[in-house]
């Protein structure tokens, strides 16, 4: 039976983990594959239990897990503290970094049930359908940093490889011969040395597809476009920092980053995640949308498992439950009918029953 680790996390990363169990164990239930769940630390809540942001029972646990399913880390509680030993950089980046999960996948895709959710307008994404591509485990988070010589100054370097560069960029080109044949790089070659070596990269690897259309963007380019006319979009393959502004950007494509999962993958292991942070704000009151991490655990299905049937059936019971008018609250309008976590949670087991 295939192990998954559960890593809530923090804030309402407590919340939505049991969500998405529920409805994995729901989907699988009766079927030849089973999942074996085991629970960890992670994030602010293992600082506060195990005096670091990853523990290495935690480590251990994913090394040898076969996936890892995992809420949301950080929160204000510990913002004070150094850099390296905070949720987001010692356990978040951490974990990636030690699991080689250097592909981040997050598919955006417009559900007809929530054009009018977008603070867009309808015209502009009812046909949104993409897919951004990070590159995850190098660039500018993870090259050297610290303060300067005297106390008014600080740096970030940022360095990638040949490598890193070559194994992120071949995974958006085989990505988009399977979707529409579009791959957009975005990069700042422009200004950044680092952004014309990936340049120079992926011009080298285009010649092997060539039934896929490479365009290159420039990031600022590329964030104005995603507002303006994000249905030319198809693949997006881009770097650490960019993917991580850019991601969160076309999140508000269909109205709330609450409905974005995440996949982080190293080719024989995957880590899934909601895009959204932990919201401590709100967290303990039930009402945090669960819908991404959900759908976090039905890519899980997918990509570590091969369960591809399983992994629509939980796709169609989020659309059939926004589509009979359940909203949580973020995606809410006046008269839909608002639905807690768990509630919400519920509602897709049931629509899988269905």
């Amino acid at each position: 039976m295939p192990n998954v680790l559960v890593l809530p996390g923090d804030g309402i990363g407590q919340e939505i983990t049991p969500e998405a169990v529920k409805v994995l164990e729901a989907v699988l239930k009766g079927r030849s594959t089973s999942l074996n769940f085991e629970y960890g630390l992670i994030g602010g809540t293992a600082i506060d239990e195990a005096g670091k942001a990853l523990p290495d029972e935690t480590l251990a646990a994913a090394q040898a897990a076969d996936a890892v399913l995992m809420g949301s880390v950080g929160g204000p509680k510990w913002d004070t503290l150094p850099a390296p030993q905070r949720p987001e950089l010692g356990g978040l980046l951490a974990i990636r970094k030690a699991l080689s999960l250097y592909a981040n996948i997050r598919p955006v895709k417009m559900l007809p049930m929530l054009v009018e959710s977008s603070t867009l307008r309808a015209e502009v994404v009812k046909n949104v359908d993409l897919v951004v591509l990070r590159e995850l485990t190098g660039g500018l988070y993870f090259g050297e940093k610290g303060r300067g010589i005297n106390p008014n100054s600080a740096f970030d370097t940022l360095v990638y490889s040949e490598e890193e560069i070559r194994r992120i960029v071949e995974m958006g080109f085989q990505m988009a011969a399977k979707r529409r044949g579009k791959l957009c790089s975005v990069d700042k070659a422009n200004v950044l040395e680092s952004s014309r070596f990936w340049r120079e990269i992926t011009v080298e690897i285009a010649k092997k597809y060539p039934e896929v259309e490479l365009t290159h963007m420039y990031v600022d380019n590329a964030a104005m476009q995603l507002v303006r006319w994000p249905e030319q979009f198809d693949v997006i393959v881009t770097e650490n920092m960019f993917g991580d502004i850019l991601t969160d950007l076309a999140s508000m494509l269909m109205g709330s980053i609450g409905m974005i999962s995440s996949a982080s993958l190293n080719g024989t292991k995957g880590l899934y995640e909601p895009a959204h942070g932990s919201a401590p704000d709100i967290a303990g009151k039930n009402l945090a949308n669960p819908l991404a991490t959900i759908l976090s655990g039905a890519l899980m299905l997918r990509y570590s498992f091969g369960l591809e049937e399983e992994a629509q059936m939980i796709e169609r019971a989020v659309e059939r439950v926004l589509q009979e008018g359940y909203r949580t609250p973020d995606l809410a309008k006046p008269g839909e009918k608002v639905l807690g976590t768990r509630e919400m949670g519920t509602a897709v087991v049931e629509a899988l029953s269905r």
